[in-house]
């Protein structure tokens, strides 16, 4: 073994070319220490390392924030007050800089509107489609609905045969405070003659002086009176002139009379069956505009209402066991005795579980009868006495986000569902699987005069499905809300609509792609990584996964270790030169120095949570045991069914049950079975961020600082002046800096320039008063204590117990370089999610005799192989500790520790979300044709 060689030496970048190399010089941004590296362009490279080793501050923090900023600068200051300002990052030069597009796995929209659809324009392209193309079909007869004009009246009466006699009229309407004689002296004076009373013509003279002897007959106005002449341009001007001040005079309506033949009637209205219908319009199909969203949902899908689920979580017992949560207080319990009560006298099985009541029985229990009141009038009640605060908190436990009852969830007015192409509408469309939606437009068949208009506009919906399908995502609807997916997925939509600009020229940074990914489609990823690059762009790709480094031009490796012991480049050059060196963790993992070992003994699991009947989404799972005690891994290939299973129905349904009372309402499912009793709690580890605001931080959430304070205030000096642990808060008044308000910067907007974050005055950056920075414990102040490292801070603070107990699960999880008072908004999401595991490890006892159950999802996000061996040790720890837990993953260096696999597939979308594993990692590799199978061989030998 030895060390690499690095591609160029630093000596030789001033010779480098910067149309050929982006030369980065001493970069010194957060934990780089002075790096210095030549980046060829128009490749494909790969830059990693630890884990907070400082891929991303090269990346992003400096590539693209220079490349950014360079591109904004360059515009008029007009301009640039409206974008995102930027600083110059801390280095002596970056030359041959393009214009950056960073694409990260950060699901940065919350927004409750925010689909695949709007995210990728794609049902921008739709609404457009839907507007010009869309014909409107009654839902009466299901017949195409029309509105009637002049042309198409001209082009019905010249059908007709040559000479025919026709008279073209117009229903008299009397305006309100008119007489009809008024109304008829006033088409005498605007040149009418002529007049219709059930169907006999007159003179409209001869009428007036006799008006009201006309007043209850059917009266029309004779507009005029003419002959069929198809080859008389004169009379086709004169019919088509005639039809338009007939609907003029009839306010939209009007008839021709055809002598001796047919009456027919028309109108300028669009309406059918007695129905009118709104005209297909841009607005109509648009959920995000007042004209179009659904009246009671407003566009949202979602109503506050009750959730069922939360009204009987439990639905193994029955009323009489106390099934209806609401009703079982000392209160409130006198709502069920009626029921309990009379029961018998109409039937109602009081003794039978919830799950086994047939739904008239359920519907019986919403509405009531005459002998008891339902829930509808029960939940009434404490609406109508809304104004008592515990009335209020009872109403606010069974509130739930439930599916709007008028339009199903699909956000649109009802009647923009009339509008169809091909048979459908756009609700339908949006419903479909990515790939389903690319065959129906594939094989979509228009009229020439449509295609005409639709052609544009198709190869832009089609161009945008089939990246969507190639990176991976076919199994996605243009409904799914942005806000659901995992940041894989959402990157990998950012990375499709790249695409479908086909930019060239330019830097693309992207931040762990493959996350979200089973290792099956990474394969896809990267070949539409290499479409990028060979359309003339420079990818950089911060990157743990090997199929990725295997196809990278060239590998960047950062290191050696993480924190201050990171920034530096300790590799450049392709995986093979990788494998040969020795200073590189990276390198260690990859030629099998170092492993994730694999258990020498697997668990054993005796009690189980059973899922029966679920069918949310794509699942089809009749029955699923998944073991308690254990840690069991659930995978499959992307959109397979997993988060649908553990986040949308185990989850929020053991959470209602427990009362932790989830509010995202249950997926559909039967029921739930086995020992969740035993379950105390349950923690869903996700990737938010730890915390909403820059005051957060990873020493507040472990609660490791409430011991630093207690610690500080028990000083001799802080008690001589009486200062309490609240003194030692930046987050309340008393020991914080009051100009900075315990910030220790003040930020000050320049316009269209970039805002200046001067260090504050008053504090400079410590935060604190300086009463307060006077008092230390071993030489060190508060301020001090918060830019200490975790790893730091564990040496400072040795024979300190408590503030140990907090601070060391942040360094078993492998977050030894992050600083005790760093801001949550700089973790990334990977991060973030530690930090919470560790909170959990930090409680110890507290969670020692309880069974708690946690759920992670993709906890390999931002790890490097060697912190996903800290990661494993900590997470079995939970599990030694008398828990359960639960991952979703794809990585097989996680996959092969598991105690139980559950493999779901076998494709993605409609053709997955069926078991087609479980059991052991050995009995897995056993399998034929099954692809988590097939890359899991290579691990367990």
């Amino acid at each position: 073994m030895k060390t690499a060689e690095l591609a160029i030496p630093v000596s030789d970048f001033d010779k480098l070319d910067p149309k050929k190399y982006i030369i980065i010089k001493g970069a010194k941004v957060n934990n780089l220490k002075n790096l210095s590296v030549a980046i060829p362009r128009n490749k494909l490279v790969v830059v990693t390392g630890l884990s907070g080793s400082g891929k991303s501050s090269l990346a992003f923090d400096t590539l693209f924030a220079e490349g950014q900023r360079m591109y904004v600068e360059s515009l008029s200051s007009y301009a640039r007050q409206f974008l995102g300002r930027m600083e110059k990052p801390e280095v002596d030069y970056i030359k041959g800089v393009a214009p950056a597009i960073a694409i990260e796995q950060k699901v940065n929209t919350r927004n409750p509107r925010s689909t695949v659809g709007t995210t990728t324009e794609i049902y921008d392209y739709l609404k457009l489609l839907f507007a010009r193309v869309g014909v409107t079909y009654s839902p009466i007869s299901n017949e195409p609905v029309k509105r009637d004009t002049v042309s198409s009246i001209s082009d019905y009466i010249h059908s007709k045969d040559e000479d025919t006699k026709l008279m073209i009229l117009s229903p008299l309407i009397i305006q309100d405070g008119r007489t009809l004689k008024k109304e008829l002296e006033l088409l005498l004076s605007k040149g009418y003659t002529r007049i219709l009373a059930d169907g006999e013509v007159m003179f409209i003279e001869d009428t007036i002086p006799d008006a009201k002897n006309f007043e209850k007959k059917n009266i029309e106005i004779l507009i005029d009176r003419t002959t069929v002449k198809k080859d008389d341009e004169d009379n086709q001007f004169r019919i088509a002139d005639s039809i338009q001040t007939a609907f003029f005079e009839g306010h939209g309506e009007c008839s021709i009379d055809f002598v001796r033949d047919e009456k027919v009637s028309f109108n300028d209205r669009f309406e059918k069956d007695g129905m009118l219908f709104e005209e297909p319009s841009v607005n109509l199909f648009s959920f995000n505009n007042p004209y179009g969203a659904c009246r009671t949902c407003e566009g949202f899908g979602k109503v506050l209402g009750i959730d069922e689920d939360l009204v009987i979580p439990d639905k193994s017992l029955s009323v009489y066991e106390g099934a209806i949560a609401p009703w079982k207080g000392e209160t409130m319990k006198k709502w069920a005795q009626p029921l309990l009560k009379h029961g018998i006298e109409f039937d109602f099985p009081i003794h039978r579980p919830i799950e086994e009541l047939d739904p008239e029985h359920i519907e019986l229990l919403w509405k009531g009868n005459k002998y008891f009141k339902g829930l509808n009038d029960f939940f009434k009640h404490l609406q109508s006495k809304s104004h008592k605060i515990q009335y209020r908190v009872m109403l606010s436990r069974y509130r739930g986000r439930t599916t709007c009852p008028d339009c199903k969830g699909t956000r649109l007015r009802k009647d923009a569902g009339y509008v169809k192409i091909n048979n459908a509408s756009i609700i339908e469309l949006v419903l479909k699987p990515v790939d389903e939606l690319l065959d129906f437009f594939n094989t979509i068949e228009l009229q020439p005069h449509e295609k005409k208009v639709a052609n544009r506009i198709l190869k832009e919906i089609v161009s945008r499905l089939e990246y969507l399908l190639e990176v991976g995502l076919s199994y996605l609807t243009l409904n799914r809300l942005t806000s659901t997916l995992s940041g894989g997925e959402f990157q990998r939509i950012k990375l499709a609509t790249s695409l479908g600009s086909a930019l060239v020229g330019s830097m693309y940074i992207l931040d762990e792609p493959s996350i979200g990914l089973h290792p099956r489609d990474t394969k896809r990823l990267v070949n539409v990584l290499k479409t990028l690059r060979d359309l003339g762009n420079t990818v950089i790709v911060v990157e743990h996964e090997e199929e990725v480094m295997l196809e990278a031009d060239q590998i960047i490796d950062i290191g050696p270790d993480a924190g201050a012991h990171g920034g530096k480049l300790v590799f450049q050059g392709n995986l093979d030169d990788l494998k040969s060196a020795d200073n590189t963790h990276t390198a260690h993992f990859l030629n099998g120095s170092q492993e994730v070992a694999v258990p020498k003994n697997r668990r054993k699991w005796k009690n189980a949570v059973r899922v029966i009947g679920a069918k949310e989404n794509n699942l089809k799972i009749p029955s699923l045991d998944i073991p308690l005690g254990v840690l069991t891994v659930v995978t499959g290939v992307s959109g397979s069914g997993k988060s649908t299973l553990i986040k949308k129905i185990l989850y929020p349904s053991l959470a209602k049950i427990i009362g932790q009372g989830a509010t995202e309402s249950t997926g559909k499912m039967d029921k739930l079975e086995g020992d969740y009793r035993s379950v105390k709690s349950i923690e869903f580890v996700d990737q938010n961020p730890i915390g909403k605001s820059s005051r957060s931080n990873p020493v507040t959430y472990v609660k490791a600082y409430d011991a630093i304070r207690s610690l500080f205030a028990d000083q001799t000096l802080a008690k001589q002046r009486g200062y309490k642990p609240a003194h030692f808060s930046f987050n309340v008044d008393g020991g914080r800096c009051d100009m900075c308000q315990g910030e220790g910067i003040q930020k000050i907007e320049m316009q269209f320039m970039a805002d200046i974050e001067l260090t504050c005055e008053s504090c400079g950056g410590k935060r604190f008063k300086n009463e307060i920075l006077d008092i230390t414990y071993k030489d060190k102040n508060i301020a001090e204590i918060l830019d200490l490292t975790v790893e730091e801070g564990l040496e400072f603070f040795e024979d300190q117990t408590p503030i140990i107990n907090k601070l060391k699960p942040l360094f078993d999880v492998g977050l030894g370089y992050i600083t005790l008072g760093q801001s949550s908004n700089s973790l990334s999401g990977g991060e973030a999610q530690r930090v919470k595991l560790a909170s959990y490890l930090g409680k110890g006892g507290s969670i020692k005799n309880d069974h708690n159950l946690f759920i992670f999802d993709e906890p390999t996000t931002g790890l490097h192989f060697h912190d996903i061996k800290k990661l494993m040790e900590s997470i079995n720890a939970l599990i030694e500790e008398g828990n359960s837990v639960i991952i979703i993953e794809h990585n097989m260096e996680v996959i092969k520790t598991a105690d139980w696999i559950i493999d779901l597939g076998p494709e993605g979308g409609v053709n997955g979300g069926k078991v087609v594993f479980e059991g052991l990692p050995e009995d897995m590799v056993k399998l034929e044709e099954n692809h988590t199978a097939d890359f899991l061989k290579l691990k367990i030998v």
